[in-house]
């Protein structure tokens, strides 16, 4: 099994930054995939970002280039980094892993993006 546990949400003004992270339970490196997902108030769940064993990240287009994805193995901890945030990147932010064929899950924490 894989604990998940979000810190660092909070409110920031539109075009600021913020940086997310994800503590993982158990070594980064046995974890196939870890990721952010996101979900606003009435919308469904998205993939906002991920990044493999290997290092290869993956993002959503609306994103790309504003949000870093990175990994600490030492620290067994995920990062987000945020900026340029919109408002429409008020959300909860979910930490992911996906660990022998299974989904983990964080309990979220709340961005919100106003002025």
């Amino acid at each position: 099994q894989v604990q998940l546990v979000e810190s660092g949400g909070g409110l920031v003004q539109p075009g600021g930054s913020l940086s997310v992270s994800c503590a993982a339970s158990r070594s980064l490196a046995s974890i196939y995939t870890m990721g952010w997902y996101r979900q606003a108030p009435g919308k469904q769940r998205e993939m906002v970002a991920s990044i493999t064993t290997s290092g290869r990240t993956n993002y959503v287009d609306s994103v790309m280039g504003r949000i870093t994805i990175s990994r600490d193995n030492a620290k067994n901890t995920v990062y987000l980094q945020m900026n340029s945030l919109k408002v429409e990147g008020t959300a909860v932010y979910y930490c992911h892993a996906y660990f022998l064929g299974r989904e983990y899950w964080g309990q979220g924490t709340q961005v919100t993006v106003s002025s």
